[in-house]
């Protein structure tokens, strides 16, 4: 049986735009959608529905917010086949038990009641640096959120984080169709700049040949896994963080790999991650690693 796409909502703008993006990723795959949503929002969030006289009970606040998500995702496909289930749980603490069961979770990039301005929320935070399985935030531009580039785009990161990510992009891009854009950044250090540029110029290249190995023996496998997918690999000089930001720009979902250690809590997000999920202008699939 196949685990379904999970996604919280909150009746937020942005869990609603989470719930329309979850729809075309279980259509695209074929899997079951489960709507879940913490009881508990209500109470930490402080928030009612606009229009609302009064303040409804949570259970009647519950019942309203999944119903109406529901009825959303519905309307957008048919085919999707939907469930709904209301959490007597934490936010955080609910998601991360979802994960367990689910081949993706997805959340939107603010809570209900959060301040605007803020980049992303602590409950999509939390999740993505603790999930046992690959976190979706959505967020980004109009064109990213349509998915109208045709591209992914992988981050193509540290050995002990790079191989579970490299194959949720390929699966992507084959499901999708599309391009995959594989980036591996490197640096040259300010100390190997000193003096002469001719001199400089050889340990640029190596640091440039080393990123090339790394995305060379990345693409082997999934390559040869998923022979249709279009790969575009390029070694790009530069910090990964802004780099890979600035390319999300045409992309539809950018991934990054991260840490997941038995045995220990949680995620090691990282700086890129990090960053990807405040500011990329497209979805950000953040896909543990076990090591």
């Amino acid at each position: 049986m196949e685990l379904p796409l999970v996604v919280g909502v909150d009746g937020s703008d942005p869990s609603l735009t989470a719930v329309d993006w979850a729809v075309g990723e279980a259509a695209r795959f074929g899997l079951p959608l489960r709507l879940v949503y913490a009881s508990l929002w209500e109470r930490y969030e402080g928030a009612v529905p606009s229009g609302t006289v009064g303040r409804p009970s949570e259970q009647v606040m519950a019942e309203r917010i999944v119903a109406s998500a529901a009825e959303r995702a519905q309307r957008r496909d048919p085919e999707v086949k939907v469930s709904t289930d209301i959490l007597p749980q934490d936010t955080v603490a609910a998601l991360l038990g979802e994960a367990a069961n689910a081949s993706v979770l997805v959340t939107g990039s603010r809570g209900r009641g959060q301040l605007k301005g803020l980049l992303l929320g602590s409950v999509g935070l939390a999740v993505a640096a603790r999930a046992h399985c690959p976190v979706v935030v959505v967020r980004g531009d109009q064109a990213g959120l349509a998915g109208t580039h045709e591209r992914i785009l992988l981050a193509a990161g540290d050995s002990d984080t790079r191989h579970e990510a490299a194959r949720f992009a390929f699966r992507e891009a084959e499901v999708r169709g599309c391009v995959l854009d594989v980036v591996r950044t490197w640096r040259h250090p300010v100390h190997e700049s000193v003096g002469s540029p001719e001199l400089a110029e050889e340990p640029a290249r190596r640091h440039e040949e080393r990123a090339a190995a790394v995305l060379e023996e990345l693409l082997r496998e999934p390559g040869a896994e998923y022979p249709t997918v279009r790969v575009r690999p390029a070694t790009v000089e530069g910090p990964a963080h802004r780099v890979l930001v600035d390319r999300s720009a045409a992309a539809d979902l950018v991934i990054v790999g991260v840490r997941r250690r038995e045995g220990h809590f949680g995620l090691q997000l990282g700086r890129t991650a990090h960053t990807l999920l405040h500011h990329a202008h497209c979805p950000v699939a953040v896909v543990p690693q076990r090591v």
